[in-house]
């Protein structure tokens, strides 16, 4: 299957919209979803330069009315899009040994599969929409996962971040993965082939870039060795403003856009927008220059490199009516 290449990027941002400090046990144990009640604010700025963000949802923020409401809200405005979101631990049928924050491409194939149903069902009976777009959690993607999406009418999912390795926590690695979008192969998930379900890669590289074989090493060292190449002025860069310096996301995003890469693909949390709600933006101030980073990036995306808005489902609806 091909990717339509246009003369502009499209951009994406989504937002993995799940309850607060999904980082610790305790926060997992507890579900506090204080998070939604910022969504409003992330929404107005994304309209502002006509963003229409992909809401990606767990199972507590879709069944809870606290955050269901405020999803719902959202939805009816038209400028956004609800997907879906599997955390093993809040995704029902759970069991308590995933509080320890398993991946889903961990889990046996028939609690996934009723994992993955249960969660779409929800999201389409509370907040009135079957989602069509996913993220696994912890980027925990496998085959198997492609597949039970493709059966329950999956257009995109956006796991893939081709710069993650977590193999010696027992997660996936995605070194070698392309950075533009792709049909995978259910075999081996970094590699086009022909599942039905387009792969939306998170935009990162490193900064210098490098050619892709050397970049495929670089994901395969350790974190200590990673952090070693990083005192020398090799370093990651993500379209995240937790993660990255703005001016590290705006090069990320210019170096793209250059070379006809033609997606920009952000991702952040919903906690992430919450003083205390995350490890990366602690106190207000953060939250504060959180949104100023975000705004700056966006505002770089769409204005500079005129780059075109989309939500995930719409682009992949796009790349379906080609084939």
């Amino acid at each position: 299957m091909g990717i339509l290449i246009v003369p502009n990027p499209t951009f994406f941002l989504s937002v993995d919209t799940e309850a607060d400090d999904q980082w610790s046990v305790e926060g997992r144990r507890r579900l506090s979803l204080q998070n939604v009640h910022c969504l409003p604010r992330l929404q107005t700025l994304c309209e502002r330069y006509a963003v229409r963000p992909t809401y990606l949802v767990t199972h507590e923020m879709a069944t809870t009315a606290e955050s269901s409401d405020v999803l719902v809200q959202l939805r009816e405005t038209g400028q956004c899009e609800i997907g879906a979101h599997l955390h093993p631990w809040s995704s029902p049928p759970f069991r308590d040994e995933d509080l320890r924050g398993s991946y889903p491409c961990q889990l046996p194939d028939a609690l996934l599969e009723r994992q993955l149903i249960e969660l779409t069902e929800a999201i389409e009976n509370h907040l009135g929409v079957r989602p069509t777009s996913y993220r696994a959690g912890r980027y925990g993607l496998d085959g198997r996962i492609l597949q039970h999406l493709e059966s329950l009418g999956y257009l995109v999912d956006s796991s893939v971040d081709p710069l993650f390795n977590e193999r010696r926590l027992g997660g996936p690695s995605f070194a070698g993965a392309p950075i533009i979008p792709y049909y995978p192969d259910t075999r081996e998930v970094c590699r086009p082939g022909e599942s039905a379900v387009l792969e939306i890669p998170l935009s990162a590289e490193t900064l210098p870039r490098m050619p892709k074989f050397i970049e495929t090493s670089y994901v395969s060292l350790s974190p200590r060795r990673r952090g070693a190449l990083k005192r020398l002025g090799l370093r990651p860069a993500y379209l995240r403003p937790s993660y990255s310096p703005t001016s590290d996301a705006i090069a990320l995003a210019d170096g793209l856009v250059a070379r006809g890469v033609p997606t920009l693909n952000m991702m952040f949390h919903s906690s992430e927008l919450l003083p205390g709600g995350s490890p990366y933006n602690v106190e207000a101030d953060d939250v504060e220059r959180f949104y100023d980073s975000l705004e700056q990036i966006i505002g770089h995306i769409v204005t500079d490199l005129n780059a075109i808005p989309l939500t995930y489902s719409e682009f992949g609806a796009q790349q379906r009516s080609l084939c």
